[in-house]
């Protein structure tokens, strides 16, 4: 099931994932219907090319429902032993009430149900208001259950580097942390790596190709205007992008990483995930699945078939320095969630 053109790691003592997770907030709705028969058929197809790992959501429109009917069919089809090596990675993000341990418990129960799994590989987990500070309340239950063994390993999204220090401090074992990361928004580089680094955390880092911008088909195109934009993801990242430091800078960006491209004969999207993949304690990028609609199988393989040089870094980094600073623009990670 592991393909030796990729890249594993060991996430957990008893987890192992591939650097590329297939995340799965593409059948959301938000980027095109998805038909379920499809979608859970090529998610053996990602699977048989070695990709074991998926990032999902209870929000994710039917996301977890797809893991249960893969989970089931893989099991007829393989027996229950060959599933061990494929990990879920879901998330809970609740709106902001009093948490209580039955309302916590409830919800866990509904992604177990959904899912067909007995314990949750990861448990990502998501708070809206830092003002309201249930969300200590909140991660106290996730680790009772965690004890009790509804949940494997418990961890967070979206997550700025102060909150995350109150969460260790509060004694709270947290394995990672999920976050948007790419070349335009290196935000995680002022405060969370360094802080993931001390004190053994993962980044899993989303955007990292910034919803596709990040592509030969953008290379000498206008900047299209909001309304053209066909799916939630591009219409996001556009506005990263005028934040970072507009489209004329981001065009420098692409003919830069298409350089180095042609050099190594892989596509620009595959130099952008490198990049970040090389970044100490990222553990992995998820990049998009709209399953049943494309696929970036072949494409997403040979992101581990080169090594970035220093002088590829050097090209790539000189673009950068022209940006704007987005921490200061938008604040820490996760921040884009918190702020008008």
């Amino acid at each position: 099931m592991q393909n030796p053109n990729l890249e594993y790691l060991q996430f957990t003592d008893e987890i192992r994932i591939c650097r590329i997770l297939n995340g799965m907030w593409q059948v959301s709705g938000a980027h095109g219907k998805i038909d379920p028969i499809k979608a859970v058929d090529e998610m053996f197809t990602y699977v048989e090319n070695g990709f074991i790992t998926w990032d999902l959501a209870d929000h994710y429109g039917p996301a977890e429902d797809f893991v249960g009917d893969f989970r089931r069919k893989f099991i007829a089809k393989f027996g229950k032993e060959s599933l061990s090596k494929i990990k879920f990675f879901t998330k809970w993000v609740p709106r902001a009430e009093l948490m209580t341990r039955r309302l916590v418990e409830r919800s866990i129960d509904r992604s177990l149900r959904r899912m067909d799994v007995d314990s949750l590989d990861l448990l990502q987990f998501h708070w809206w208001d830092y003002n309201d500070d249930n969300y200590l309340r909140a991660l106290e239950y996730l680790a009772s259950l965690s004890e009790e063994g509804k949940i494997k390993n418990l961890a967070l999204t979206n997550f700025d580097t102060e909150h995350l220090e109150i969460i260790i401090k509060h004694g709270i074992k947290i394995v990672s942390n999920q976050v948007q990361f790419s070349l335009i928004d290196l935000r995680p580089m002022v405060k969370m790596v360094d802080f993931c680094q001390k004190n053994n955390i993962w980044l899993l880092p989303y955007g990292t190709l910034c919803g596709g911008f990040i592509s030969e088909k953008y290379i000498g195109q206008n900047e299209p205007g909001y309304f053209q934009l066909e799916t939630v993801s591009l219409k996001k990242y556009l506005r990263m992008i005028d934040a970072w430091g507009g489209w004329q800078l981001f065009q420098e960006l692409l003919t830069t990483l298409n350089k180095i491209a042609k050099k190594y004969n892989v596509s620009l999207s595959n130099i952008a995930t490198r990049y970040i993949l090389d970044i100490p304690v990222v553990a992995g990028v998820i990049i998009g699945t709209r399953l049943g609609l494309s696929e970036n199988i072949k494409d997403n393989i040979k992101t581990f078939s080169f090594a970035l040089d220093q002088q590829d870094k050097i090209e790539i980094q000189q673009v950068l320095a022209k940006a704007n600073n987005v921490y200061l623009a938008i604040g820490d990670c996760g921040d884009e969630y918190r702020k008008a």
